[in-house]
């Protein structure tokens, strides 16, 4: 049985935004212990070892959600409802990370449970520091649940 030693789930269909993302991560050292998914169907398959992930894996609990909201397959609302759901995942903290800042799409995010709404900044250097405090954050500040 494999099991990925992931501290962060990063959930981005854009490919530029998730190399970003990336790129500030790996400044907080934090990138070895991130895994990538590209869709919301992906993301729920990791976190629970379904489809791809199933069998070979055991569920895959990261200490922190990145996630994106408007994405094909499943959206992000969906993949934040379904951790929420999980005794398993229900604690994990999920940060938001949107282009959206569409007044429906923070409150159902926050009604659902997101513990945080980010809409990405456009210019690099601010989206490259709203990251890096993100993390900074989440996994350095934050004391989680055990």
């Amino acid at each position: 049985m494999k099991f990925f030693e992931v501290e962060i789930l990063l959930v981005e269909d854009n490919p530029s935004d998730a190399e970003l993302t990336s790129r500030a991560l790996k400044k907080k050292n934090l990138i070895e212990r991130v895994y990538h998914v590209k869709d919301g169907a992906e993301a729920i398959n990791f976190i629970f070892a379904e489809g791809d992930f199933a069998g070979e894996f055991k569920v895959n609990l990261p200490k922190l959600i990145l996630l994106d909201l408007k994405m094909p397959k499943v959206n992000g609302l969906e993949v934040l409802r379904k951790v929420r759901a999980d005794d398993r995942t229900k604690m994990i903290p999920v940060v938001i990370l949107t282009s959206s800042k569409e007044a429906r799409d923070i409150a159902e995010a926050y009604r659902l449970g997101a513990n945080s709404f980010i809409e990405k900044p456009l210019e690099f250097d601010k989206y490259m520091s709203a990251v890096s405090e993100i993390a900074n954050y989440w996994m350095s500040l934050n004391l989680a649940p055990q």
